[in-house]
């Protein structure tokens, strides 16, 4: 079910954790929460196929990381229109959410590859190096503002 903020934090159990994806035209950039849902940390980068092969392997490791939801960064515009990258992004999290009973939060991710980008340009991040990171990091960037605005409402569900 796609949800709120306010709808995610009520349906946490506690010590569930967080998982968000920040979906790209070619990878899938995932992170994932600490059980007390205040820290995100980049979990890895995965070569996007089909939606039911993708959606499989995100269901099982939503399980076996003991995930209660799911944070799809959504890329909009800087003037906050949607464009075909958000589009594809809300399609994705729209179709989760009607096989899954977990709950799924679109959390607005503008700026979030540019700003890790800047960040392992700045820490002389080779080229490569970038490419192999950017992923996991920009879903590492939204979920931490997806748990900082969480954490915000007085009830992050523990």
């Amino acid at each position: 079910m796609l949800v709120d903020m306010k709808t995610l934090a009520q349906a946490l159990a506690p010590g569930a954790r967080l998982l968000a994806l920040d979906l790209g035209e070619k990878n899938i950039g995932v992170a994932l929460s600490d059980t007390g849902r205040r820290i995100a940390s980049p979990f890895g980068t995965r070569r996007r196929t089909n939606f039911a092969t993708d959606s499989t392997w995100l269901r099982g490791v939503m399980q076996e990381q003991g995930a209660g939801g799911l944070v799809v960064g959504l890329p909009l515009n800087m003037n906050g229109s949607e464009g075909p990258s958000a589009q594809s992004a809300r399609a994705f999290a729209r179709n989760f959410a009607a096989r899954s009973a977990l709950p799924v939060l679109l959390w607005d991710e503008r700026l979030s590859t540019a700003a890790v980008t800047r960040t392992l340009l700045e820490a002389d991040a080779t080229r490569a190096r970038r490419a192999e990171l950017v992923d996991k990091m920009a879903a590492a960037w939204l979920l931490q503002g997806a748990l900082d605005a969480l954490n915000q409402t007085g009830d992050a569900g523990q």
